[in-house]
């Protein structure tokens, strides 16, 4: 068998499939903070003999959980000397510019720990200033009193010449050789001092706490009776093996959320639809991606904890675009100083929980909200539902406070929710050029089936399709992935005086480090697949757009393709061309995939008989334009190919439920994927 796991803030999602195309769904909760208690509890709960796992892929949120809750390790950097104070001072650009009291983030790693060394590296790799290897020394004997766990080692242009961070890194593990150590070019070779200082500086932190739960999984699998090829899922929509993600654990910063954007687009392309926007709502945020005729978009300039007012921290490392919000559905409903409803981002987690489940939650959630309106039914939760005291909650919180019944009160709280949601959607499409219109949305997670037909045709979406595996999506996004690693090289050349020659010789020093590493992996030649992709600007400019370039050898004919493209791909995004200015490749990004065996997904039988067979009850739900109304819920797993439901229904599950309104159809595609379509407002 194949199995996928995924870790949620809440739920612990298991998918399996077996040689045959038997699918195995299966969720539990989330056990901080033994994350890996949870994935044996799943492993257990689902049936699955551990002995016939062949492939284990596992999508995990220790890391993004350990920064944003500072439970890194004591961390240490070294760096060229002058060049101490890069964290501190960052960048001078501010994302609220008229905030008066604005704070730079603070340093994961505080001044006293990081130390310099007299080196020097030009930006063309040409040795300024040997490595003063006495300097590295000092700074080893003065760690060890202050007890650091780990080193991050980032040297000025390093990218153009790694020698001095590969003599300092071997010499630290010659010097300590228990202490966690990584440098700069083991997670990226992308120039900009103060991003490739933040990135190593984060990666250090974070692993020996990536050490450790690896190896804890690892072990647990093993006394469980799997010996499997383990892989984890990084954030670039690709895997990797537990061995590499230990050293590299800053990719996997989003590891979980990516497998669903990527299992979309997947998805997509087995259907028909190359244009999606991926749509995930968890236990604890919602999270929303596009991808552009079948590209999952990737992008290095990622930061963590950014926000309006916030600058955050830059992770140059390949990570899915994706948006992401505090809106889930433990998401707690409060009432902010100026008296407004406010959802999220606070969230009531997995313990204790919302109210309904029964275990210590007293503030209202989205959940609850749910089960008021008649979204959710209480016979599908593990525990028996007090419906008193979610109504208590929800009325003494928020409907007292505005002056509202019960029912109002909880559809206000939804309301709020699905206007976060629709934000962030927009992020994603309408302000980055993209009709909205013009996409197919893929809604998932727990709660993405309830609120994607109301969002959708807000947002005049004319389709919008419910996986299969809806509750665990993100866990089957994980079984259609391959290894994939990034190798971005930053080397600034124009394009009218680099020759085809010079540019193949760069790509072919990638491809030799693509190839190194998948032999390490096993992985066979002919499995492994490469794409290839060009940072590129105009001259005078300071950032860059990515264009998708055709595979080596390139000729004379080949470089006025790219730079017509680069045109293209300009325009698209910033509205002009620049058509008589030169262009300048900065970056090379080789993606290069080893490719896995994937389980294929099988057709369902046909609807026999009328839809009535499959009907549960009739339940009063409460619709925003309508009120209550009786409203058919239908059972998922008894409807067949062909199944046609009309709005306003519900399709129920085990762990989520799709709605649709008034106006909208349900219908039931060959692999049992609900379809949902509206009317499109011109």
């Amino acid at each position: 068998m194949r199995v996928a796991t995924d870790i949620g803030g809440t739920f612990t999602d298991l998918v399996a499939v077996d040689d045959q195309g038997k699918t195995i769904l299966t969720k539990s909760h989330t056990t901080p903070p033994n994350f890996e208690e949870g994935v044996i509890k799943v492993i257990q709960k689902s049936g699955v003999c551990p002995q016939e796992i062949k492939d284990f892929i596992h999508g995990t949120t220790t890391i993004i959980n350990a920064l944003t809750e500072r439970k890194g390790a004591k961390t240490a950097l070294i760096t060229t000397k002058g060049f101490r104070d890069v964290l501190e001072i960052a960048r001078c650009n501010r994302p609220d510019l008229f905030n008066m009291v604005f704070a730079k983030p603070r340093p994961f790693i505080p001044r006293y720990l990081r130390k310099e060394v007299e080196e020097r590296v030009s930006f063309d790799g040409k040795i300024v200033t040997p490595l003063n290897e006495d300097d590295i020394r000092t700074a080893v004997e003065y760690f060890k009193k202050e007890k650091v766990e780990a080193i991050a080692v980032c040297y000025i242009n390093s990218y153009a010449n790694d020698e001095h961070e590969k003599r300092t890194v071997e010499l630290i593990r010659k010097l300590w050789p228990e202490v966690f150590v990584t440098s700069s070019i083991e997670v990226t070779k992308e120039w900009r001092e103060y991003e490739r200082t933040s990135t190593i500086a984060l990666n250090s932190y974070v692993m020996p706490v990536a050490s450790s739960y690896i190896d804890n999984l690892d072990r647990r699998l093993k006394e469980a009776g799997c010996h499997a090829k383990e892989y984890i899922m990084q954030s670039n929509g690709g895997t990797t093996t537990f061995e590499q993600a230990k050293q590299t654990p800053i990719n996997m910063v989003e590891s979980g959320p990516v497998a669903g954007v990527y299992g979309s687009a997947i998805l997509g392309k087995m259907i028909g639809e190359r244009n999606i926007i991926a749509f995930d709502v968890g236990g604890t945020t919602a999270k929303c991606s596009l991808i552009d005729n079948g590209e999952v978009k990737v992008t290095t300039e990622y930061r963590i904890e950014r926000t309006e007012s916030y600058a955050g921290y830059p992770i140059m490392a390949p990570v899915v675009d994706i948006v992401e919000i505090g809106n889930g559905g433990g998401s707690i409903a409060w009432i902010d100083e100026a008296g407004s409803l406010k959802v999220g981002p606070q969230s009531a987690g997995a313990v204790p929980g919302p109210v309904a489940y029964g275990i210590g939650g007293t503030e209202p959630t989205t959940t609850d909200a749910c089960l008021v309106t008649g979204r959710l039914s209480a016979e599908n939760f593990d525990n028996q539902v007090d419906m008193d005291a979610v109504r208590a909650a929800i009325q003494e919180k928020v409907g007292d406070a505005f002056g509202m019944d019960t029912d109002e009160a909880a559809m206000s709280i939804l309301r709020v929710a699905e206007a976060n949601m629709y934000n962030a959607l927009k992020l994603i499409s309408v302000r980055r050029g993209y009709d909205p219109r013009d996409f197919t949305m893929v809604a998932f997670g727990g709660g993405g089936p309830m609120h994607c037909a109301y969002l959708a045709k807000e947002l005049n979406i004319r389709k919008v399709i419910v996986p299969i595996a809806a509750p665990v999506f993100s866990a089957w996004g994980m079984l259609m992935t391959d290894v994939r690693h990034d190798y971005i090289q930053t080397n600034i050349r124009r394009m009218n005086e680099v020759s085809a020659e010079e540019l193949n010789d760069m790509w072919e020093g990638l491809l030799s480090q693509a190839q190194e590493q998948f032999e390490k992996e096993d992985i066979p030649k002919e499995n492994i697949v490469c794409n290839y992709i060009a940072d590129m600007r105009y001259m005078g400019q300071e950032h860059t757009v990515k264009v998708n370039v055709p595979p080596i050898p390139w000729s004379e004919e080949t470089k006025e393709e790219i730079i017509q493209r680069f045109h293209d791909t300009h325009e698209h995004f910033y509205t002009f061309r620049l058509t008589d200015t030169p262009t300048e490749i900065v970056n090379l990004h080789l993606v290069a995939y080893g490719r896995l065996t994937k389980p294929e997904l099988a057709k369902i039988p046909p609807q026999e008989g009328p839809v009535e067979n499959a009907k549960k009850e009739i339940r009063k739900v409460y619709f925003a334009e309508d009120g209550w109304m009786d409203t058919p819920v239908y059972l998922r797993e008894k409807l067949g190919r062909g199944a046609v439901l009309d709005g306003p229904v519900i399709v129920e599950e085990a762990a989520a439920s799709a709605v649709a309104a008034k106006g909208q159809r349900i219908t039931v595609d060959d692999y049992g994927n609900l379809i949902i379509e509206t009317e499109v407002q011109e």
